[in-house]
């Protein structure tokens, strides 16, 4: 992994960033156990967007939530039910769902899982103008 230089804010300097996914994985591993079974790592921070790397222990939740902005998830192990709007999609290793603004929904591990979260993060202006702001439950 390349390391990018953040400000104190988390946000990164650089504007390029490599990283090595199965090696951030196997390092997830030496974090165990992991509270709640879930471990995650914001990976790259820059103010209108976010990835973050999720691993989760088999049955393992994330309660039902939003993100102010239009995210992706891309499945890199094991397989995930993800539920929203009413519907259950069960995601497998290599399969991407996108998601519009602030959908409410919950994620479950279905085995031992990661997963790659990708969020276009709203402007300044864009989330001061929402009636809610950033992860709401």
């Amino acid at each position: 992994m390349t390391i990018p230089v953040a400000a104190d804010d988390g946000t990164m300097i650089a504007d390029l960033a490599h990283f090595d996914l199965v090696r951030e994985m196997a390092e997830f591993e030496h974090h165990k156990p992991w509270p709640s079974g879930i471990y995650a790592r914001t990976l790259f921070k820059k103010s209108d967007f976010r990835l973050v790397l999720i691993c989760m222990e088999a049955a393992a939740t994330i309660k039902e939530h939003h993100a102010d902005g239009t995210s992706s998830v891309q499945v890199l192990k094991g397989a995930i039910r993800y539920k929203t709007q009413g519907q259950i999609y069960d995601l497998h290793t290599g399969s991407l769902l996108t998601l519009g603004a602030s959908i409410r929904h919950d994620v479950e591990a279905i085995g031992e899982s990661a997963f790659l979260l990708t969020i276009s993060w709203p402007d300044n202006q864009e989330l001061l103008a929402m009636p809610h702001r950033g992860y709401g439950t």
